[in-house]
């Protein structure tokens, strides 16, 4: 049986893939594919010079053709060799049962019969045909489905082609979008800083004409307190001498007392009191201003399908009691020992699992996980009636949508059902979720090298309340972006 099998297979080896007969005139292209030279001829019929191979699809030169003489050998040894079996001389094959050649096909049973097999009661009342008769009969229906196989064949790859083709066109549409997007608002933030740094100025301006303005009156009133100082002692001296004596230059002394009233100077000019006013009304309506952009601007962006920035912190109610939190709930990691916490519905308590306290049930919105180089992670959403005690899950049947590292493929792996190896070009350190709640979508993207990582496509996630959710397990640590 196994020098049957041999050959069989050197008999495989001997066939053209086109016209599944044995080669003729066999010649190998540049990239290793033998066929008739007839065969090829007739399928790069029309076409130039370069053309696709019709195994691989690699293009091939047709002037690059080169005669396979070894094949052309192997192709004589192996018709000898179907000839050479002592019974198998009718058509190939003997038979397990009779050990008689193979010559004819029962079109009932759809399998090679030999003659005593067609007396048998098995094939006695069924319509048989000579094998060779069989074989031409259906070589020529596989021939005509393989015309229509290599014609729907050759549809798809134009369809693949075109596909490409025009995510070449979509994505350079979208850089030229990004660039513009970058400039503008590159453009509109140089314009803020102008802006700050020229209002600074106008306060700093202010600022110093106002300390002068008070310094000056400082310096008067410090003279005027000085010289009413010293009149008041003086007078109060003179009201202590007697009669006669106060009353020598009592006229002067009242001329003094008069001249010695001070004349109160204005705190801050008229004109330094308009520029303030004047800042003050124009601050008021620039704050406005800017105000009304900043409200607006969110509204606008998700009305592009862009997703609003979500500043999510962790639940401490959720974690599971070997996970430790960060003050303030922005990131997490593992812990050593399992920590002595209540055990309410809300808490995982068997798979390493922590909820955001943000719950979304409309809108878009996305969040930056920090995952650095661990590998025992995951992260995505969950909707709030995730399965919370015992084992649960971790894909869209169990509520989660999520990517995570597969520390025994080494693989990033999307949670699916079965889950979905992922191939990235390269491994992300920072990851952005992107919730569609309209959508039911989520996106995962790498954020430093704005790559699309996987999408769960529109319709998986339920239209409930849907919170962050993470996974880690030892030695590892995962920290929301601020």
């Amino acid at each position: 049986m196994a020098a049957e099998n041999a050959v069989e297979r050197l008999q495989d080896e001997a066939t053209c893939p086109v016209c599944l007969e044995y080669f003729k005139d066999p010649v190998i292209t540049n990239c290793g594919h033998n066929f008739c030279r007839a065969c090829i001829a007739q399928h790069w019929e029309g076409t130039d010079t370069a053309t696709s191979c019709p195994q691989c699809r690699d293009t091939v030169q047709q002037r690059n053709l080169r005669p396979n003489r070894q094949l052309a050998n192997v192709v004589e040894i192996a018709s000898q060799l179907s000839f050479q079996a002592p019974k198998g001389a009718g058509g190939g094959g003997v038979c397990g049962e009779h050990q008689e050649a193979l010559k004819l096909f029962c079109e009932e049973d759809q399998t090679p019969i030999c003659v005593i097999c067609r007396e048998s009661r098995a094939h006695r009342t069924h319509r048989v045909v000579p094998i060779q008769e069989a074989a031409q009969e259906y070589k020529e229906n596989i021939q005509a489905h393989l015309k229509t196989l290599r014609e729907e064949r050759e549809k798809l790859l134009g369809l693949k082609v075109a596909g490409e083709e025009r995510s070449r066109e979509y994505l350079k549409q979208t850089e030229t979008k990004r660039q513009k997007i970058m400039s503008e608002f590159q453009q509109l933030r140089q314009f803020l800083e102008e802006q700050e740094r020229l209002l600074l100025d106008q306060l700093e301006k202010l600022d110093r004409e106002i300390v002068k303005t008070q310094n000056e009156n400082i310096t008067k009133l410090s003279e005027g307190i000085s010289h009413l100082s010293e009149l008041i002692s003086e007078m109060e001296g003179k009201c202590q001498k007697p009669a006669s004596e106060f009353l020598q230059d009592v006229r002067s002394t009242l001329s003094r007392c008069e001249k010695g009233k001070f004349q109160q100077s204005e705190e801050i000019s008229p004109e330094l009191e308009e520029q303030v006013s004047n800042f003050s009304q124009k601050t008021i309506v620039l704050m406005e201003t800017l105000r009304k952009f900043k409200d607006t601007l969110p509204s606008a962006l998700e009305s592009l399908g862009a997703h609003r920035q979500a500043n999510v912190t962790l639940d401490p109610d959720t974690a599971h009691p070997y996970l430790v939190l960060s003050e303030g709930g922005k990131s997490v990691r593992c812990g050593d020992t399992r920590q002595r916490l209540p055990d309410t519905p809300e808490r995982f308590d068997s798979v390493f699992c922590v909820l955001g306290c943000e719950g979304f049930t409309a809108g878009r919105h996305c969040w930056e996980v920090e995952v650095g180089d661990g590998q025992f992670w995951a992260m995505g959403v969950a909707r709030e009636s995730v399965g919370r005690k015992g084992g649960i899950s971790r894909s869209p049947e169990g509520g989660i949508w999520a990517v995570g590292w597969d520390w025994c493929e080494g693989q990033f792996r999307a949670l699916t059902s079965p889950a979905t190896p992922l191939t990235l070009s390269r491994a992300p350190s920072r990851i952005r979720v992107c919730l569609d709640c309209g959508r039911g979508q989520v996106t995962f993207i790498d954020a430093g090298a704005e790559a699309p990582i996987f999408t769960f496509p529109p319709g998986s996630v339920p239209g409930e309340r849907i919170r962050p959710w993470l996974w880690v397990a030892w030695g590892t640590r995962l920290r929301l972006c601020p």
